[in-house]
């Protein structure tokens, strides 16, 4: 016997079978919750999924550590009043005569500038002959200057003033307003002073790190933290290098959130709750409360403290799972420490995902009746 069902039925049929068949394939924004919790390691997975709690907020509550050692602390700095090799002087010389033997005609008195020390650490002053500067400060050799001319002019009274020079400097490079060459003299003599000549910083403070490298050592310190713990303003020393960059740290935030990307840190520390809120929160027409998770590559030593394990080695894979519906939700959010190269990801709501098969089933109806009516037409 021949079927008698409608054209209109057998077309609703047909569309119904596929959209049965293809409602698992639409599209989504990652795996659900269930999902994840279904590939953990519990499960036969390659992951810990680990409910955020406050034994968790204490074992992972670890960020980067920034700081001088010992050796930067407690180093004394170059003696800006010392003349080095490569120092300028500038050399004011008054004779107790007219027309004496530096003065000009009708003067009594001299001014040399830019007399610059020689790498085997002399100057050469007329009449005075050859002198040795470095090693001595402004004070000393002016009496030596003073001594030799004493012989060839009559109470000569001499002035010898230190200027900028190369003999000890400290570079500064990256984000200040000025990179270059800054002389150490008595406004420069500590780290602070040298980032200031150099025309301050040209990035944000918040997220200003200082690295000062000294022959084979090196020291990095927040910038903020030059002012909130002063023994951190370290003397500095001839041929130090001073290096300003920005943070490099990000994470990413995907799935149900407003915004997808990679994110830069804009503080020293960004709890979940911050990352979030810097995304845009949670899609309104998406995000699941429930399905909040961080993952991340965690160090062995913290991954054990986590799970309170001590048979695991190396590397572990982690996500922590964050349930702002929860009565302690919301304060876990604010005190889970997010790190650097995390990825945040927010699972779509069940119901969401329900509307989407309803809109694909409402799609598929309606496609299905002006099928069948061009079909009656």
């Amino acid at each position: 016997m021949r079927s008698t069902a409608s054209p209109r039925v057998r077309v609703i049929a047909l569309f119904l079978c596929a959209l049965t068949v293809g409602a698992c394939g639409l599209p989504r924004l990652g795996p659900t919750r269930n999902e994840i919790f279904q590939g953990s390691v519990q499960e036969n997975g390659d992951a810990f999924v680990v409910e955020v709690n406050q034994r968790v907020l204490e074992a992972t509550s670890v960020i980067e550590a920034l700081g001088f050692t010992s050796g930067f602390v407690n180093a004394s700095g170059s003696a800006t009043e010392v003349i080095r090799p490569g120092d300028s002087l500038t050399l004011s010389i008054y004779e107790n005569v007219t027309d004496g033997l530096l003065a000009g005609e009708g003067q009594n008195s001299a001014v040399i500038e830019e007399v610059q020390v020689d790498e085997a650490g002399f100057i050469f002053i007329p009449y005075a002959g050859r002198v040795r500067a470095a090693g001595n400060t402004p004070n000393a050799l002016r009496e030596i200057i003073t001594s030799n001319l004493a012989e060839q002019t009559p109470d000569p009274q001499v002035i010898v003033r230190r200027v900028a020079g190369d003999g000890a400097t400290v570079s500064v490079t990256g984000g200040v307003g000025a990179q270059g060459i800054v002389p150490l003299e008595r406004p420069t003599r500590n780290l602070t002073g040298v980032i200031a000549a150099a025309g301050g910083l040209s990035i944000e403070p918040e997220v200003a790190r200082i690295t000062v490298v000294r022959g084979s050592h090196r020291g990095t310190i927040w910038f903020n933290d030059l002012f909130a713990h002063p023994q951190l303003d370290i003397a500095m020393q001839g041929n130090d290098r001073v290096l300003v960059e920005e943070d490099t740290r990000t994470y990413t935030a995907i799935g149900a959130t407003g915004q997808q990307a990679r994110v830069p840190f804009d503080s020293q520390t960004i709890s979940a709750m911050e990352a979030l809120a810097t995304v845009g929160g949670l899609n309104p027409n998406l995000g699941d409360p429930t399905g909040i998770f961080v993952l991340r590559n965690e160090p062995q030593e913290i991954a054990m403290n986590v799970l309170g394990r001590d048979d695991l080695a190396g590397t572990q894979r982690m996500i922590y799972v964050i349930d702002l519906t929860s009565p302690v939700g919301m304060f876990e959010a604010r005190d889970f420490i997010i790190r650097d190269e995390d990825t945040l990801y927010v699972t779509t709501a069940p119901f969401a995902q329900w509307r989407q098969i309803l809109g694909a089933f409402s799609g598929t109806l309606s496609t299905a009746s002006s099928i069948d009516n061009l079909a009656n037409n």
